[in-house]
């Protein structure tokens, strides 16, 4: 067995004895251009592991027509928990003697744009985790969209998961339900600004304490 498989299984069993739901590893060489870091901080970080961890199916259950007081507590626990996992990895990296960057679960740069440092989902979707559905969202073939997601950018040799392709087919489950009329048949028409506008309308009426909504990750429950 290679080095790059050895580091792989050795770092995937202690992420799930931490207790994250998926794992996989990506090759980010062609990426890099796009995060919001610096430069000199992403050289020589040529892999990127990702995680991501099930959402309560009872607590997303609760949401109906806006996101719930219990919803915005779980979301932030669970980005809590990500970081803190990725950040207990990337010591276990370091202490191999390799280089690990993690990145924030949800620290947003640009909010009319929801972009952060770089995108998780996309990382995600390349480390074959799922693909990136109508809703703008990662989809997992077991969890639906009922995930979050946490990156590490290590130099850490690593052998990559195959990406996964788009795999919503016929189901359009999302589109009824968004409240702004963001999602379309074509992932590429996704309405940012759309959406933006309606987490920020969500946050004014005193819902939540951030722009989160949780109705299109209620709808999208995977192939069960």
């Amino acid at each position: 067995m290679g080095e790059e498989r050895k580091n792989y299984l050795w770092l995937r069993d202690l992420a799930y004895e931490l207790g994250v739901s998926l794992f996989g590893v990506a090759d980010i060489t062609t990426i890099k251009e796009e995060f919001f870091l610096p430069s000199e901080i992403v050289k020589g970080l040529d892999r990127a592991v990702s995680l991501a961890f099930r959402l309560s199916d009872e607590i997303i259950e609760s949401i109906e027509d806006k996101p719930t007081r219990i919803y915005y507590h779980h979301y932030r626990q669970v980005n809590f928990f990500l970081d803190q996992t990725a950040l207990r990895l990337s010591s276990f990296i370091q202490a191999r003697g390799w280089r690990a960057l993690p990145i924030p679960a949800s620290q947003i740069i640009d909010w009319e744009k929801q972009r952060g440092h770089l995108s998780h989902k996309k990382i995600a979707q390349m480390a074959g985790l799922g693909w990136i559905g109508r809703n703008n969202l990662l989809v997992n073939p077991e969890f639906g969209a009922r995930i979050r997601l946490v990156s590490i950018l290590t130099d850490m040799p690593l052998c990559c998961d195959e990406p996964m392709s788009f795999g919503c087919g016929n189901c359009k489950e999302c589109l009824s339900v968004c409240p702004a009329g963001a999602i379309k048949e074509d992932p590429k028409d996704f309405d940012h600004l759309k959406c933006f506008e309606q987490l920020r309308l969500f946050r004014k009426l005193g819902y939540t304490g951030q722009y989160i909504c949780g109705i299109c990750v209620k709808a999208c429950r995977g192939r069960k």
